[in-house]
């Protein structure tokens, strides 16, 4: 199974992004919306909510209830992301041994948390030409 994304740029720094018939603007300058380090922090936290669910499901807490997660991306010198934190609420009174085992579990569940290790690098094409 492959997931396709169409993404499209006519000039300038702005895209639009075909994704299953819906369309996503990106402004990589953040000027007209959030640019594109916003959209992975929001992403990265959205695909967190179902493994943080499945991973309470599967570690004896079966309702985590209402969440939320307040995303810090850290920035280096060069504007780019250098550390990512989630500081997670939820609704049900967990002790800490359960946090643990349900932060280790949506850790292996969340894709989005999988596909940020560092030896996945896209294989690029440039009309024609592979790097």
């Amino acid at each position: 199974m492959a997931k396709t994304v169409t993404t499209s740029s006519a000039d300038g720094f702005a895209s639009t992004s075909s994704i299953d018939g819906d369309e996503v603007f990106i402004d990589a300058t953040g000027e007209e919306t959030p640019d594109t380090l916003d959209h992975l922090l929001a992403t990265y936290a959205a695909c967190y909510v179902p493994a943080l669910r499945v991973g309470g499901q599967q570690r004896g807490v079966d309702e985590l209830g209402a969440l939320e997660i307040a995303v810090t991306g850290d920035l280096n010198d060069d504007d780019k992301l250098e550390a990512i934190s989630f500081d997670v609420t939820v609704e049900a009174d967990i002790d800490e041994e359960s946090a643990t085992a349900i932060i280790e579990r949506a850790n292996q569940l969340c894709k989005v948390h999988d596909a940020l290790k560092s030896s996945l690098e896209a294989s690029v094409s440039l009309n024609g030409y592979t790097r």
